[in-house]
């Protein structure tokens, strides 16, 4: 992407200013070390720069350029921006309750399946559209559905599948694909926090009818706030377009009138004839678009992806393996399905029964040391305040729901951390264990 607005001289004074606002070493018992954060360059300042003096603001040539290297990198026909991760999980669905599918159309009433430990907004698209959220249980350690119970989560009912790549780890997706399949469910991939994983040699995102991706600050690659929908479906793609862009039938790109040429010529629903195609609402949509600064980072952050993607790997490999040699027959240590390559959003532990004190003391003690950590999401979401009396069906006990809500916690990954980081981090553990046996 060439700069039309920044000459040499402006480039040298603003590369300048981007120098000293990125970069700043955190120093290991000095600084804190959040359990995840940005990766930004001067490029990626340089080019929100260029966007804003383009003067265009909303969606403009970085966004379309953003959606299009995207979709050819991870491999799909078309990319949505969005507003943000949790949008893009509500568009996604949305989308599939289009009366222009006819009766695989989701309904109130309608039954998807999905699991009750991962974030809040895999779920809440599900209530939003009165439908039924089946929850089944997690294994551990990998932390996603355990899909033994997939059949018997079907019932005359079921209508999806909506689950998240738990913390970049892939689920398995030749199980739910062949459930989905036999059954003829949807199937929507929470891909938010698993941009740039794999399975079975295939980007995650390319599997299910529709894909999410989020690129907020603590996510794989960033745009402050923003994502994405994933669609390879043509159909699809129609719908989720007018249902991002307010559930207009026009399909003109921003900036433009009459692509169709049919502008003023149309009959719609119960319309004067004529009506104006712009002024034409099709579907119930919403207004979750980005501005093109948003885009212009995010294009710049992408020349990043696969290299961020191979560090978190190394981080993640490095710290488990110190945790596991340390603390092994005290700690559970993250495992991937066979054929999954993960894109590990953190590094996740959950306690064992002899380990010498809760999670809680573990947590406020690697606070105290300067260590930052999360908890693994929701924990058990039907447990949290907000969904105490939401309509929902369980399948089977939720032990390993109820054990992550208690016992597992993540540290950092994200591609800031170097060794000296993680070392500390496993160090602050073994003391922690060492000053409470």
């Amino acid at each position: 992407m060439e700069f039309k607005n920044i000459d040499k001289n402006l480039n040298k004074i603003l590369t300048k200013i981007a120098r000293e606002k990125v970069g700043k070493d955190i120093e290991p018992g000095k600084d804190y070390i959040p359990a995840s954060g940005k990766v930004l360059f001067e490029q990626d300042l340089l080019y929100g720069v260029e966007a804003v003096l383009d003067a265009w603001l909303t969606g403009g040539r970085f966004n379309a350029e953003f959606e299009e290297r995207l979709a050819s990198m991870i491999g799909n026909k078309r990319v949505l921006t969005t507003n943000s991760g949790s949008s893009a999980n509500l568009l996604a669905f949305a989308t599939l309750t289009s009366p222009k599918l006819g009766d695989k159309a989701l309904k109130a009433g309608d039954e998807v399946i999905t699991v009750a430990s991962g974030f809040p907004t895999t779920v809440n698209p599900i209530l939003q559209y009165h439908c039924i959220p089946v929850f089944v249980d997690v294994s551990i350690p990998g932390y996603n559905a355990n899909v033994a119970m997939l059949e018997e989560a079907v019932s005359s009912k079921t209508k999806a599948i909506m689950l998240a790549h738990t913390l970049g780890n892939p689920f398995d997706l030749d199980a739910v694909m062949a459930v989905a399949k036999k059954h003829d469910l949807w199937v929507i991939e929470d891909n938010c926090d698993a941009l740039g994983a794999e399975f079975d040699g295939k980007k995650t995102g390319t599997f299910g009818h529709l894909a999410t991706c989020s690129f907020y600050p603590a996510h794989h690659i960033t745009m402050g706030e923003g994502g994405a929908v994933l669609i390879n479906d043509p159909k699809l793609i129609r719908i989720a377009e007018s249902m991002r862009d307010w559930g207009r039938d026009c399909w003109c790109e921003t900036g433009h009138d009459n692509t169709c040429k049919n502008r003023f010529w149309g009959q719609y629903g119960n319309l004067p004839f004529g009506y104006d195609h712009k002024y034409v609402y099709s579907e119930r949509g919403f207004n979750f678009k980005i501005t093109d600064i948003q885009a212009a980072i995010g294009l710049s952050q992408m020349e990043r992806m696969e290299p961020f993607a191979e560090k978190r790997r190394y981080n993640h490999a490095y710290l488990t393996n110190l945790v596991k040699s340390e603390l092994g027959d005290m700690m559970i240590v993250d495992e991937a399905h066979p054929k999954a390559l993960p894109s590990w959003f953190g590094c996740t532990f959950t306690l064992k029964e002899n380990f010498p004190k809760n999670r809680h003391a573990l947590l406020q003690y690697l606070e105290d040391h300067k260590v930052g950590s999360r908890l693994l999401f929701a924990g058990n979401i039907l447990k949290q305040p907000g969904y105490l009396d939401m309509p929902h069906r369980v399948v089977g006990p939720l032990d390993n729901t109820d054990r992550v809500m208690n016992d597992t916690f993540w540290v950092g990954s994200w591609p800031g951390l170097e060794d000296k980081h993680l070392d500390y981090i496993a160090e602050q553990m073994v003391d922690f264990v060492n000053e409470n046996k």
